[in-house]
């Protein structure tokens, strides 16, 4: 079965022609029928060959303080993977994961702040300069990405965070370098967006130029209907439930947004018609973090973007997760270093699952949407990791690390990677990212500290 869409400017003809009528614009997600609609003039959209099949996506998933090492780990026994309790939410999916070990950043690893010179630059593998008076961190290689893959969508990339950027210093050092892992150059960090809401906007586009008491899908009703009976039935359920997504979408951030000083009182979960939701940021740390996956998925389903990160704590979080049954305390001073206290450690093992349990549904969100015969995790390289090892004890020369989907078919079903016995720069970080930049169609053949891209299979 082929896999059809038009070229970026045919499809974006297309959409103004099918779901214009008002002053909001929708992207449509991937749509075998596509192919088969012609444009104004009745010409079909001659779309070469390279768009015949879905694009391939980056995103990376960060998560602070590192994990508890005794139950991070991977093994092959009896034929398939074994993994340790910090990663018991992917055991079902263990054929759909690269357990990758023993890599680092060896600058990270030399410098002598614990925390601020061990994560800003987890993505470009750079020195994190000493002096207050000079931020400097390198270039990311999301951004790089960005740079070269973002004229082909809408948003260049997608960066954001659940915790905000933060301004004071630590170890002598801003915090800007806690807060960040995206960095646009090497002197500047990308733009990290926390509000859900204006994510949103972002992505649908809508926010500003649509009726501010109307739903996005209430200003595209007839347009979504006539373009539902000119596609195959298959597309139709496809259709439904993509729009479907985005009202759910739209429900959950009028809900995350709604000030809960009224006992008892919670909003409707019918047809929202809410505008563009007020600039508050959802009280809920659990949902806060699913609605930006889930933004994740939409813009990826959109083709919105092909690049992002998101960041579900900063270093040196005090997020707390009372929200977990049976833990309590702050992420970094009361679970991450724990004094080997059995009680604490159980609970900071709690967090580490949690931050696993991130991914996980993020890849059950992918692998439903489904891509002319592939999903959209197929299509995919998705990265769990920290900038820790022993979050304790700051340990920076190894870095935890799965990578998830199959990059469109460039990256084996499952397995692990032990690479901790390997000489030092067979360990680089950027040797991965070297190879997803590969994998990602750059023809680079050095990235950062890395002149080797890093074999995935």
């Amino acid at each position: 079965m082929s896999y059809a869409r038009p070229n970026i400017q045919a499809r974006r003809g297309f959409l103004r022609n099918c779901i214009a009528g008002t002053t909001t614009t929708l992207a449509l997600p991937w749509l075998q029928s596509l192919s088969a609609w012609a444009d104004e003039s009745g010409k079909q959209s001659d779309a070469d060959d390279s768009t015949n099949k879905p694009p391939l996506r980056f995103g990376c998933l960060y998560f602070s303080n590192g994990v508890e090492p005794e139950h991070w780990w991977a093994k092959r026994q009896a034929g398939r993977t074994e993994f340790g309790q910090c990663l018991t939410p992917l055991q079902d999916l263990a054929d759909d994961v690269l357990f990758i070990k023993g890599l680092f950043n060896p600058q990270a690893a030399l410098h002598p702040s614990p925390h601020m010179g061990r994560m800003a630059n987890l993505l470009s593998g750079a020195w994190i300069s000493n002096e207050q008076s000079e931020i400097r961190a390198g270039k990311s290689m999301d951004q790089v990405l960005a740079e070269e893959l973002g004229r082909n969508t809408d948003l260049p990339s997608l960066v954001l965070g659940v915790e905000p950027t933060e301004l004071r210093l630590e170890d002598g050092l801003s915090m800007i370098y806690g807060s960040c892992i995206s960095w646009a150059s090497d002197t500047r960090p990308a733009t990290k967006e926390i509000y859900p809401a204006r994510v949103y906007d972002l992505i649908v586009g809508g926010g500003k130029s649509r009726e501010l008491d109307r739903s996005i899908l209430d200003a595209l009703t007839e347009d979504a209907r006539r373009v539902r009976r000119g596609v195959s039935a298959d597309d139709r359920n496809k259709l439904d439930e993509y729009l479907e997504s985005i009202r759910d979408i739209e429900i959950r951030i009028d809900r995350a947004q709604k000030t809960q000083s009224l006992e008892g009182w919670r909003p409707s979960a019918s047809q929202p018609t809410f505008g563009r939701p007020e600039e508050e940021l959802p009280q809920n740390v659990a949902e806060h973090m699913r609605l930006m996956l889930d933004l994740i998925v939409l813009a990826f389903q959109m083709d919105k973007t092909r690049i992002a990160t998101c960041m579900l704590n900063n270093d040196l979080s005090q997020m707390n997760f009372g929200f977990l049954e049976g833990v309590e305390g702050s992420l970094h001073l009361d679970l991450t270093h724990n004094g080997r206290d059995p009680k604490l450690e159980s609970m900071y093992l709690r967090t580490n699952q949690f931050h696993v349990q991130q991914l996980r549904y993020l890849m059950d969100r992918m692998q439903a949407i489904d891509e002319g015969g592939s999903s959209l995790l197929d299509n995919s390289l998705i990265m769990l990791c920290s900038n820790l090892f022993d979050g304790d004890r700051h340990q920076a020369d190894e870095m935890p690390v799965v990578l998830a989907g199959r990059g469109s078919g460039s990256v084996p079903r499952g397995g692990i990677i032990d690479l901790s016995s390997a000489a030092e720069e067979s360990r680089r970080a950027c040797n991965l990212y070297l190879s997803i930049m590969q994998k990602m169609g750059l023809a680079k053949n050095r990235f950062g500290d890395s002149f080797q891209a890093m074999s995935l299979s």
